[in-house]
């Protein structure tokens, strides 16, 4: 990708080896009631708040938890030197702003950017605790995308997806979810959900899944400046390194399409590129027929 000429996002944060302040158990545990509420009804919620007294924790503090809560409150020092991948990731986050703020000033609309936080193996977000084995996520109760960046390392090592559009594709991707929430299709997808089967439920995740890859061939279709020769290559590489079928595979287990959460390693590949190709969020339109 062509990123030398690009301008970094300014919003980011690097939490310190400590993480943040702000959302922990409690926030965590407000984002988990409605599903848990789902599965086990009322006794089981009541069960989870005695638990939460016990702990001294304040369940009035899960009021409202689910959705834009206060942003969790980070460390980035001033003297904090950035890494080369950090910066890079900062460039595409940049290039995400610029894009969907035409998209959304086109409708009429403002688009406010999503924070992108920088974590070392372990960190906190609004959702409860950040852990690289978690890989990257965003979390929609303080809009926020958390990585850690020894993620994008085990791109090229274990997946074998080198290159700096993966990076790319991975951040998009998670700006995607963000799109999903300010949107407010995030919110009618999780309220299908308390009501679905387990495998309903897996299967309308794996369709916000898909959308967000399709969100994230928007963006790179968007920015075709950015592009060069072999991109494209990298970001099928890196869709089908991650689609569930070829992780349950490198498992050693038999793929199991009911319980996928993010879309076989075709389906990732598909979506991605039919962003690509036609640029228009209009055409990510993933629940047809479903929801």
């Amino acid at each position: 990708m062509r990123l030398d000429d690009e301008q970094e996002s300014s919003h980011f944060e690097v939490q310190d080896g400590r993480g943040g302040g702000g959302g922990g158990l409690g926030g965590g545990l407000g984002m988990l009631l409605p599903l848990i509420g789902s599965k086990f009804g009322c006794g089981g919620i009541a069960v989870v708040l005695v638990i939460m007294v016990v702990m001294g924790i304040n369940p009035l503090s899960l009021i409202g938890g689910g959705g834009g809560g206060q942003p969790v409150q980070t460390q980035r020092p001033a003297t904090t030197e950035l890494t080369d991948i950090q910066r890079t990731s900062l460039k595409v986050l940049g290039s995400t702003e610029r894009r969907w703020d035409e998209i959304f000033t086109a409708s009429g609309e403002q688009y406010p950017p999503p924070t992108l936080v920088f974590y070392s193996q372990n960190g906190q977000s609004g959702c409860g605790a950040a852990q690289a084995a978690m890989g990257p996520f965003y979390c929609p109760a303080d809009q926020r995308i958390y990585i850690d960046t020894d993620f994008f390392n085990e791109m090229e090592t274990r997946f074998n997806a080198p290159g700096d559009f993966p990076i790319g594709y991975i951040i998009a991707h998670e700006v995607g979810h963000h799109i999903q929430t300010i949107t407010g299709q995030a919110d009618r997808i999780r309220k299908a959900q308390q009501s679905a089967s387990e495998a309903e439920g897996n299967a309308l995740q794996v369709q916000m899944e898909l959308q967000a890859d399709c969100y994230a061939g928007v963006w790179a279709a968007r920015d075709t400046n950015l592009m060069e020769a072999g991109d494209l290559e990298e970001g099928m590489r890196a869709a089908e390194a991650i689609g569930d079928d070829t992780l349950q595979k490198a498992a050693g287990r038999r793929p199991v399409p009911e319980s996928f959460t993010h879309g076989s390693s075709a389906q990732r590949m598909a979506w991605l590129r039919k962003g690509l190709s036609t640029g228009d969020p209009a055409q990510c339109d993933t629940f047809k027929g479903v929801v």
